[in-house]
Order: C-alpha cells, then sequence, then structure tokens
C-alpha cells in the first residue's frame, strides 16, 4: 500500500509515526509556557519605549518556541482539510511544523497534494523538516524561507485551504495576497483572534465586509479561530 492510497476509514493522524511526533512537540511546547514571561517583558519595553520591532527581530525572539496551535485546533484543521478534499493548502507561519504536521496528514488522506508553508527563521524551518521527515509527511510538504509576503506571492495554483498562524500584523496583507488564488468555497482559517484583538482588528474588518469576498465568523476554538469561506 503506497501513502497515496490509504484506505478511506484510515486517518494518518493515528499513525503511530505521526502521534508520537505530536505528542513530543505539544509537550514541549507546554513546558515552554514560561519563556512567553520573558518575551512579554520585552514587549512592554517596546511600548514603553514607542518602539516596534522588525519581523526579522521578533522571529529571532521566538526562534526557540514553538507557538503551534492546539490539539484540537489542529485536528479542526485536518477535519476541514479533509472535508474540502484538499489538494492545495498554504500555511503562513509553520515555525516547528506541529500545525503542518496536520495539515499534510490531511492532504495525504485526502489522496496527495501539497502543503505550502512559509517561516522566516532558517533554525525552525531546518527543525520544522526534521519533524516532518519523522512523521512520515515531508514528501507532501514545501516550506519556502523568506518573507511571506513574496514567497507566497506564487502558491503554485489553486488554492484550498489557508492556515494563517504567523506574525499577526501580516495576516491582511497575507490573505490580500492569496485571494486571488483562491477558488469558490475555499477555506481560511486565522489562529489567536482573542489574543491579539488590536493587531488583528484589521484582518477581522476586512474578512467580515462581504465586499471583499469572504463570510467569515470566530469559533470558540483554542484561543479564538476567524472561520472564512472564499465566496
Amino acid at each position: 500500500m503506497t501513502s497515496h492510497s490509504l484506505p478511506a476509514a484510515d486517518c494518518s493522524l493515528d499513525a503511530p509515526e505521526v502521534r508520537s511526533v505530536l505528542d513530543r512537540l505539544h509537550a514541549r511546547a507546554s513546558r515552554q509556557k514560561a519563556v512567553f514571561l520573558g518575551i512579554g517583558l520585552e514587549w512592554g519595553l517596546d511600548l514603553l519605549l514607542r518602539r516596534k520591532p522588525s519581523i526579522e527581530e521578533e522571529a529571532r525572539r521566538f526562534k526557540d518556541i514553538l507557538i503551534p496551535l492546539s490539539r484540537d485546533a489542529g485536528t479542526f484543521a485536518y477535519l476541514v482539510a479533509r472535508s474540502l478534499r484538499a489538494r492545495r493548502v498554504v500555511e503562513f507561519g509553520t515555525s516547528f511544523g506541529v500545525s503542518t504536521i496536520y495539515l499534510a496528514a490531511a492532504v495525504r488522506d485526502n489522496g496527495g497534494g501539497r502543503v505550502i508553508g512559509s517561516e522566516i527563521e532558517e533554525g525552525k524551518i531546518a527543525r520544522a523538516r526534521a519533524n516532518l521527515t519523522e512523521a512520515g509527511l515531508g514528501e507532501f510538504v514545501e516550506i519556502r524561507a523568506g518573507d511571506a509576503r513574496e514567497t507566497l506571492r506564487d502558491p503554485g495554483g489553486e488554492v484550498d485551504l489557508v492556515l494563517l498562524d504567523g506574525w499577526k500584523d501580516l495576516y491582511l496583507p497575507i490573505i490580500e495576497i492569496l485571494t486571488p488564488h483562491l477558488r469558490p468555497g475555499a477555506v481560511v482559517l486565522g489562529d489567536n483572534i482573542k489574543t491579539f484583538r488590536r493587531a488583528l482588528a484589521p484582518y477581522l474588518a476586512h474578512m467580515r465586509d462581504l465586499r471583499n469576498g469572504f463570510q467569515s465568523i470566530t469559533l470558540p476554538l483554542g484561543d479564538g479561530t476567524e472561520y472564512s469561506v472564499r465566496l
């Protein structure tokens, strides 16, 4: 049996190699919560000094931190991708590849396709690729290095699903870049909606304005997940 022809009853999330990698990464993420306190102090100092760090500077701050989707949010992303029979998925903010594993598992179970990931921190790219290889899903993923406003301009075809989980100030410019590539009925998932209300206010306003071609609602999943459908 090839990886492209799994029986309909099988779910790649239940494969031992996938479950093992996800368990390890989610456990590591839960142990890192204290690290966010130090970064929070740096953000507080930025506000006090009225300075805005660059995307590259922020990426360096988080270079050793996973910041993944929760298990529930990851499973939800998998289910959405399966329901869409997604073959081309775009992910903004790959980090260590946790969410990418959920998406790649869905693409494999859909019969094949591609997850186009994006990550600006080189060290994270290497570790994400290693994690995907260990989970047996590397062949379904392409991680593009650099500023996503450039690397995601051409996703290589019609897009079925987008996951936004990178720097919050970039959600809006990224979705504006990707919108022409979204098929009717494509879904956009935006993570951390409740945690970053101010930063994501322009994004929410855009996705909830029918003139921009989306219908959108916030789901009470994780830190708030914006579920948007391309009309």
